[in-house]
Order: C-alpha cells, then sequence, then structure tokens
C-alpha cells in the first residue's frame, strides 16, 4: 500500500507518475500543484485505477504553504513511502537576456522547492527508517544549452542536492533517485514546430519511475538517464 507525495502533479510528467503510481495495488496518492481544477482531473483518472487520491493545491515556492500540507499529510497517512519533487518551470533565455527575477523564479520552483518539500517530509521518513525520494532532474542537470541559463544552473543543482540527500540517508534507510529526462512531450514544449514522434512520451519517464520503486530495499538507482531515440533536441 503505497503512500505517494508527489508535486507538479497537474500535468505532463507529474500526472503520467500520478497514474502510473495509481496502478499499484491500494495505493494512496497526494497530488500537489498551483492548480486545483487539473489537480481534480488527474484525480478523478487516478481513482478510477483504484487509487486512494488527495489534492492539495499549494505554491510548493511557499515554504508555509509546503509546511501545512506536510503536517496534513503527516497526521492522516504517515510518512510516505515515495516522495517525487517534479514541479518545475522553464523560461528560456540566455545570460544576457535573462534577468535576476527569471533566474530566481527558476532556483525557487525547480530546486529550493525540492529541498523544501523533501525537509519537510525527511524527519517523519527518516524516523521510520524507509522510503524513497525521487528527483526530477534533466539532460540540462549534466549539460549546459543555448538559451537556458537559469533552468541549467537549477536543474544541476538538483543533481547536486539529490547526490548528497543520498550521501546523507544511504545508512538511514532511503533510497533516492534522480530521474534524467531528456525531451519529453509535456506542455513545456507546446508551439515547438516537431512531431510528437520526436518526443518521449511522460509515461515512459513514469514507468521507469515504478521499476525503480519495485526493486528490493537492497537495490538503488542512483540516477538514470533517458533520451529520445533520437537523441536531443
Amino acid at each position: 500500500m503505497p503512500h505517494v507525495v508527489i508535486t507538479g502533479a497537474s500535468q505532463g510528467i507529474g500526472a503520467a507518475l500520478a497514474e502510473a503510481f495509481a496502478r499499484e495495488p491500494e495505493a494512496r496518492l497526494a497530488l500537489l500543484a498551483r492548480s486545483r481544477d487539473r489537480l481534480e482531473a488527474v484525480a478523478a483518472r487516478c481513482r478510477t485505477l483504484g487509487a486512494e487520491t488527495a489534492v492539495h493545491p499549494c505554491d510548493v515556492t511557499d515554504d508555509a504553504a509546503v509546511a501545512a500540507v506536510a503536517r496534513a499529510l503527516l497526521e492522516a497517512w504517515g510518512p510516505p513511502d515515495v516522495l517525487i519533487n517534479n514541479a518545475g518551470l522553464f523560461l528560456p533565455g540566455d545570460a544576457l537576456g535573462t534577468g535576476p527575477d527569471d533566474f530566481r523564479a527558476q532556483l525557487a520552483v525547480n530546486l529550493t522547492s525540492a529541498f523544501v518539500v523533501t525537509h519537510a517530509f525527511l524527519p517523519a521518513m527518516l524516523e521510520r527508517g524507509e522510503g524513497h525520494v525521487f528527483f526530477l532532474g534533466s539532460v540540462a542537470s549534466l549539460k549546459g544549452y543555448p538559451r537556458g541559463v537559469a533552468y541549467c544552473a537549477a536543474k544541476h543543482g538538483v543533481l547536486g542536492l539529490a547526490r548528497a540527500l543520498r550521501a546523507d540517508t544511504m545508512h538511514r534507510g532511503l533510497r533516492v533517485t534522480t530521474l534524467l529526462p531528456g525531451a519529453t512531450f509535456t506542455p513545456s514544449w507546446e508551439g515547438v514546430d516537431l512531431p510528437e514522434e520526436r518526443f518521449m512520451p511522460p509515461e515512459d519517464v513514469a514507468r521507469a519511475a515504478v521499476e525503480i520503486y519495485r526493486l528490493s530495499e537492497r537495490t538503488v538507482v542512483e540516477e538514470i538517464l533517458l533520451r529520445p531515440r533520437e537523441g536531443d533536441l
């Protein structure tokens, strides 16, 4: 009966993760994102698949809001078995064209929120001595891209955060995995003049996460790189 918390669960990879974990026997899902309407639509599909699903509209850049949701979930369901830091934001721009506010905004959503959310649940997970924390990195965690200065900086930071958490918790029962997907067909790519077949489907990224979670507690996939068959865009 996995208890799964997913941020950025209202669309794209987050929604695919929710539906993939909803297929696990007796799953209980807590879905976080800013849009209640989109969350409710995802939750309805997850309930159809058999999962008990709770919707928690939350801006993950608001520390107090994250703390309140974490308190409510810990009280209701206890520590999560799976915590997925998926919330993300991409605003294109090079080093000259990206202002400090846009840079900070992308760090806040992609990186700082992952720390804040993890920090809120981590004590209870460590006290129980088990659990699996996922981070959504990117190919941009590993290399720089033109017009991606803030996003690349943030995603490099996500990978560093995950690696440090892994080092801190490997002897305390936690597994930590960073998913590093390349171009995935999500709303971030709307308006791009490329065929859908050139992208990975978000369901493939979600399937990878579920299969990694299903491994025995004696094994952890620390990082997994997924790319479109024809390579990066």
